[in-house]
């Protein structure tokens, strides 16, 4: 079979990005003329291009034209770490973590070596975890206005496991998952490794349009809904009561799956009732302790429905069978204890601090942020592409993340996301500042 007319032209002008001898900036010939060049049709072209927008190559840009992207910032779910010059701030990735936690798991892991339950953390423990283990997670999340059975919970190797072992037992290649137009990118990993079809829900000031997902419903069999109800990666909102009930009863009346991420619940100190209280026969709850206590730790949860329990089940043992006895040891103490508690408490004082200093840096800027959460959306100037910007950043030390990586659909506005939880708090103003004089000296 002859492949298509249009690969060996992708293939050449990708290679010449990749190469350089393309540079980032470069303006690429109109659809017609390289058609003409090319003695390809004008349809041949148009799909050209799309080839390459959709490996990240080039960005299409309204009444300007085509241009070759920078590569050098931050675009997607699996940045490059390199930098041109000596590191200032890496505000691509959330890594918080408070003064004094390294003690925490020496202390831990001592307890755990004078325990006499330190054999059984050689042992395997079945996929989502022993009994024990989760009616521990039970307990805390009656803290987050979830009242549920230790058999409706399971553990997982962080929320992106959870999130990926839902998805990999409730659907199958094709179906449709809705998400918000701009969202957590780990959703856009876990759909295209399924084969899901991912629809993009418009979103407002305030949270999705639920107008436009009752009409995406209706036009189209979605099979689950994901959504991020409580402090909102990356816009921040937090949906209020009408709202929740409102995207239940759009559920209900189209009988969708919700799948709910709480990640970043915790930094809302009295949120309204989460979507899994509201409707907890349609509603998997997914969230761990990335955020509120470490990242290395990789210890999750998902709180399911009776009917969905066997079957997610039987997709974490196929994925990785289940958490590590040392990891479901640690987590469950300080879950037991209070240190979980604790943390978030510091973690939500942090957050506030951190974006305290945010609005003075930024101030005049186009911010949205939830005024205690580690995320900040920096809206751009219309002369300014997202992924020259990330350049520039880089150029300076700066690690940042462009709109790209959480858009879900055809929407990608200019914009940046600030993760503010890694750099030290007497690091983050200076690094801001020096990001706003770096944006702000980029030309019309």
């Amino acid at each position: 079979m002859r492949p298509p007319t249009y690969k060996p032209i992708v293939d050449e002008l990708a290679a010449a990005i990749r190469a350089g001898e393309l540079t980032a900036g470069t303006r690429l010939p109109t659809h017609r003329k390289l058609a003409r060049e090319r003695r390809i049709a004008l349809a041949t072209a148009t799909r050209v291009y799309a080839e390459l927008a959709a490996m990240g190559l080039v960005v299409g840009e309204p009444g300007r034209g085509t241009f070759v992207r920078d590569l050098a910032g931050y675009d997607g779910p699996e940045p490059s770490r390199a930098l041109p010059v000596a590191r200032v701030a890496d505000l691509s990735f959330n890594q918080p973590l408070a003064r004094g936690q390294a003690d925490l798991l020496r202390l831990a892991l001592r307890d755990l070596a004078t325990s006499g339950e330190i054999e059984s953390l050689l042992r395997q423990h079945p996929p989502g975890g022993r009994r024990h283990d989760r009616a521990v997670v039970a307990t805390h999340l009656l803290g987050r206005g979830i009242d549920t059975a230790p058999a409706n919970v399971l553990l997982t190797g962080g929320a992106q496991q959870a999130l990926d072992a839902v998805l990999g037992a409730l659907t199958r290649p094709g179906d449709v998952l809705a998400a918000d137009a701009l969202t957590y990118p780990g959703v856009k990993l876990a759909a295209s490794a399924r084969g899901l079809d991912l629809a993009a829900i418009p979103v407002t000031a305030t949270g999705p349009d639920l107008d436009a997902l009752d009409r995406l419903c209706r036009l189209r069999p979605v099979r689950v809904i994901y959504a991020v109800p409580t402090v909102h990666n990356p816009l921040g909102w937090v949906l209020d009561e009408r709202r929740r009930a409102r995207l239940v009863a759009i559920a209900r009346a189209h009988d969708c799956v919700i799948l709910e991420d709480g990640t970043y619940a915790f930094l809302e100190a009295a949120p309204p009732p989460p979507l899994q209280a509201l409707a907890p026969e349609r509603t998997c709850y997914i969230a761990g302790l990335s955020k509120n206590v470490a990242t290395g730790l990789r210890f999750g949860f998902a709180v399911l429905p009776d009917r969905h329990v066997g079957a997610v089940t039987r997709s974490l043992r196929t994925a990785g069978w289940g958490v590590p006895g040392l990891v479901t040891a640690v987590a469950t103490g300080w879950i037991a204890d209070g240190t979980v508690t604790r943390l978030e408490e510091h973690r939500r004082r942090d957050a506030a601090a951190r974006q305290d200093i945010a609005r003075a840096e930024l101030a005049g800027m186009d911010v949205t942020a939830h005024p205690a959460s580690y995320l900040v959306w920096l809206g751009l100037e219309p002369h300014q592409r997202p992924d020259q910007v990330a350049a520039v950043l880089a150029a300076e030390g700066i690690l940042v993340s462009t709109a790209d990586a959480f858009a879900t659909g055809s929407y990608r506005p200019r914009a940046l996301r600030l993760a503010l939880g890694t750099p030290a708090l007497e690091v983050l103003g200076p690094a801001l500042r020096r990001l706003r004089e770096a944006i702000e000296a980029i030309p019309p």
